[in-house]
Formats: C-alpha cells, sequence, structure tokens
C-alpha cells in the first residue's frame, strides 16, 4: 500500500545542531563567498582595482576639504594617512552592511527551495567586504612608505580592531538583512544609514576634536572606538587613545554581535515564506 507524505526539512531546534550544520555546510559558504566576489567586479574594464580606486579618491577629497581647506588637525601625522586609517575600517564596515542587508533578498531562489544555515548568506557578504578591505590595506602601505612614515610597537594589536571592526560590521548585518526580508523598506533605509555614518564618524577629521565633555557621548556610536582604535594602532605616538569611548564602543559591538545573531536566529525560521 502506497502512502502519500510531506517531507519538511527545518532547521536544527537546539543551537548544537545549528551550528554542526554550518560546518556541515561550509562548502556553500565558500561557494557563495567567491561567487560574489567574482559578480562584483565581473565585466568591469580594472576589476579588482575598483576596491583600490574608491577609497584612494575619498581619500583625496576629505584631505583636501578637512585638511587643506578647513585645517583640522591632523594629530603630527600626514593628513592622508590620517584620513585612510579610518578609511578602512569604514568602508569595511558600510560595505558589509550594505552587501549583508540586501543578501537575503539577493538569493531568495536559494533559500526558498532548499534547507541551508540562513547565516550563511549574511556571513558570505561580510567576507567579501573583508576582502576589499585587505586590498584598500596596500593604500595605506604605499603611503606610509611614500611619506616615510613607519608604525610603531603598536601595530601588533591592529588585528584586535579589525576583530572589533568584523564583530560589528556582522551584528549590523545581520540585524538589518533579517529586518530587510520582514520590512523591505529598509532596502532605500541602508544607503541613508551609510550616508549619515559617514558624516558622524571621524573618518574625515580626528575625533580629538570633539569637545571632552561631549566625548563619551559621541562614542554612543561604536564605529568612533574602532575607527580611534585603528588610528591608535596605526599612527602611533602620534595619535592618543581615549580609553572610556574605547570601552564604551566594545560593549556596544559585543551587544549589537550577539543580539543580532540571537535576532536572526529567532527569524530565520520565516524566511522562506516571506521572501
Amino acid at each position: 500500500m502506497q502512502t502519500d507524505f510531506d517531507l519538511t526539512i527545518e532547521a536544527g531546534k537546539s543551537s548544537r545542531q545549528y551550528w554542526k550544520d554550518l560546518w556541515r555546510y561550509r562548502e556553500l559558504f565558500y561557494f557563495l563567498a567567491w561567487r560574489d566576489v567574482l559578480v562584483r567586479y565581473k565585466q568591469t574594464v580594472i576589476g579588482f582595482a575598483w576596491a583600490l580606486i574608491r577609497p584612494l579618491l575619498t581619500m583625496l577629497v576629505f584631505t583636501l576639504v578637512f585638511g587643506h581647506l578647513a585645517k583640522l588637525p591632523s594629530e603630527n601625522s600626514p593628513y592622508p594617512i590620517l584620513v585612510f586609517a579610518a578609511l578602512l575600517p569604514w568602508q569595511f564596515f558600510a560595505n558589509a552592511f550594505t552587501e549583508a542587508g540586501n543578501s537575503l533578498i539577493s538569493d531568495a531562489s536559494l533559500i526558498s527551495k532548499v534547507y541551508f544555515p540562513r547565516l550563511i548568506v549574511p556571513t558570505s557578504a561580510v567576507i567579501v567586504s573583508f576582502v576589499d578591505f585587505l586590498i584598500s590595506g596596500i593604500i595605506l602601505a604605499g603611503l606610509m612608505i611614500w611619506y616615510g612614515f613607519y608604525p610603531s610597537w603598536r601595530i601588533c594589536t591592529l588585528p584586535l580592531f579589525i576583530l572589533m571592526a568584523f564583530a560589528v560590521a556582522m551584528g549590523a548585518g545581520l540585524w538589518i538583512s533579517a529586518l530587510n526580508v520582514k520590512y523591505r523598506d529598509f532596502r532605500y533605509i541602508i544607503p541613508f544609514m551609510v550616508q549619515l555614518g559617514l558624516y558622524i564618524s571621524p573618518v574625515g577629521f580626528s575625533s580629538s576634536i570633539v569637545p571632552d565633555a561631549w566625548r563619551l557621548l559621541y562614542s554612543v556610536n561604536p564605529m568612533v572606538g574602532v575607527i580611534d582604535g585603528f588610528r591608535w594602532a596605526i599612527l602611533g605616538g602620534n595619535s592618543q587613545l581615549y580609553w572610556p569611548g574605547l570601552l564604551l564602543s566594545l560593549g556596544l559591538v559585543i551587544s549589537i554581535l550577539v543580539s543580532g545573531i540571537y535576532f536572526f536566529r529567532s527569524t530565520e525560521r520565516r524566511f522562506a515564506d516571506l521572501i
């Protein structure tokens, strides 16, 4: 006798099973990340050079406006290096936030047909942005050689601040990607948030110009601590770190990452129905 039945494939109900599934589907993660790297610069004339040209042009504009016209302080360092030390983490965050936010919608056909841990999709988008971050680092190395500017022992702490940048990009990307599935308005909000964040983050200027009475409040923006940390590590003794603001930013980064994972996991089961 033949029996008809429906088979429903769901994500592992326990967190332990879910993280095991992430490892089982690691090849899919590699495929999505590599695919996004290739697609981003497909049919472009200069290919990966765009990862160098965009931050270079932005650095030149900020140096002209803030360094030469506004004549803001540069912490006794060449202004282009001051700016680019901030552009590296900012552009990584901005690109990761944007790409992760739209990643689930872009892969809607895959999500609606096949089960796999959905966390793989925004994570692969963040990894692609990290590749651009590494490529852009070539410009910073070139600038430091050009100006004869050599880092101190603080450069050894740079991986810690890179980890902070990765954590805040990942956490914010998980939040916005899950929200974008349910509320498509976020596709229009994401570019606005990135543009606004550029203005309120110390990218083109040093956060030392912010009055002391406002420094802690200013550090509520977690990218302030990340950017200040990058400058502290790269500029050496020419940059001073505002420790209360850094600790506040670190706490916010951890909160954004943990809450982002929790929110993403709590809404993940409905993605296939909403997309």
